[in-house]
């Protein structure tokens, strides 16, 4: 139920991933011992972590390994598949019902609605994850989206209503000073990763803008704080052959292993039959105007609080603070 590629006009919008996709999940080996297996199927515009754990692989005292890079959600299939379409409202959806369930351990269910409406360059994201145990669960979700060219390009910058960004690890601080802004593919670049904490609107809804060098295009996401409190922003440089690609990433939590995230408390705990709801919405921007439009809302958010740019990793954020 992940997003592949999106294409308004003859405007192609995801990224040049070195994976040729899409891949079927049984080529893609999640449980190999460096728990990175995740990797060999990765080239969606959108794309779930979870939903028992969604970040970095965790491994035990032993060294082997407990969670997987960015879970299982993403490669398990849907058993319920409909599509409808509403002639008075404009509209097409599409909702798909996937399971990520594990005798005598967790059993998530995850409902999706993919909306979109004529005449709209947006399209809306409406999942539910349910545990259908009669036991209390736990779980995460983070929203790995993500942009390549010819949005991303040396120059193309990031507009969000930073409360707090706390970069990653060491490379990353490198770059705090110009966590914004993006610079040319480099051969051997590493990857720069930015935890934040966004402010958000009246009613709880935030916004995230990506704007190309000139701001004649953009991409904006839009999602609530409430649901999805904690931001990613991963920014990875390589030449353009490897995967120029910057991921927004709102989520439940930080994309730390799993062990330690809930040892921080922002593993997100479910009762018996609870259901969690989550939006998110994708707009298009194809003027200077409407890319403006965006940052004016932005930057009405931005009013309400200094943001705090921390220039190493913060102790409780990230397990290198």
């Amino acid at each position: 139920m992940g997003v592949w590629k999106v294409w308004h006009g003859d405007w192609q919008i995801g990224w040049n991933s070195p994976v040729r996709g899409p891949v079927h999940p049984k080529f893609v080996s999640l449980g190999e011992p460096s728990g990175l297996g995740w990797l060999d199927g990765f080239d969606e515009l959108l794309c779930r972590c979870g939903l028992f754990s969604n970040g970095a692989p965790d491994f035990d005292s032993r060294g082997s390994l407990v969670h997987p890079l960015h879970g299982r959600i993403a490669n398990q299939p849907a058993h319920r598949l409909v599509v409808e379409s509403d002639r008075d409202a404009g509209e097409i959806r599409v909702t798909g019902v996937v399971d990520e369930c594990r005798f005598h351990f967790q059993k998530l269910r995850l409902t999706s609605t993919l909306r979109i409406r004529v005449g709209e360059p947006r399209f809306e994201v409406v999942d539910e994850v349910t545990n259908l145990s009669g036991s209390p669960g736990e779980m995460q979700l983070l929203y790995h989206i993500n942009f390549g060219p010819p949005l991303l390009e040396p120059g193309s910058r990031i507009v969000a209503p930073i409360k707090q960004l706390v970069p990653r690890d060491s490379h990353s601080a490198l770059g705090a000073s110009h966590w914004s802004r993006f610079g040319e593919p480099q051969v051997a670049a590493m990857e720069e990763v930015f935890f934040c904490q966004l402010l958000a609107d009246s009613i709880e809804r935030s916004e995230v803008l990506l704007a190309s060098a000139a701001g004649e295009h953009g991409i904006s996401l839009q999602f609530h704080s409430r649901e999805l409190p904690c931001f990613s922003l991963w920014k990875n440089y390589p030449p353009l052959a490897d995967g120029y690609v910057t991921g927004l990433e709102p989520a439940t939590n930080f994309p730390n292993p799993r062990s330690f995230e809930n040892s921080q408390g922002r593993v997100r705990k479910m009762a018996a039959g609870e259901t969690a709801r989550f939006e998110i919405a994708l707009e298009v921007h194809d003027s200077a105007a409407a890319v403006a439009q965006a940052e004016q809302r932005i930057t009405k958010m931005q009013a309400a609080a200094t943001p705090k740019i921390y220039e190493s990793p913060l102790p409780g954020w990230t397990p290198t603070g």
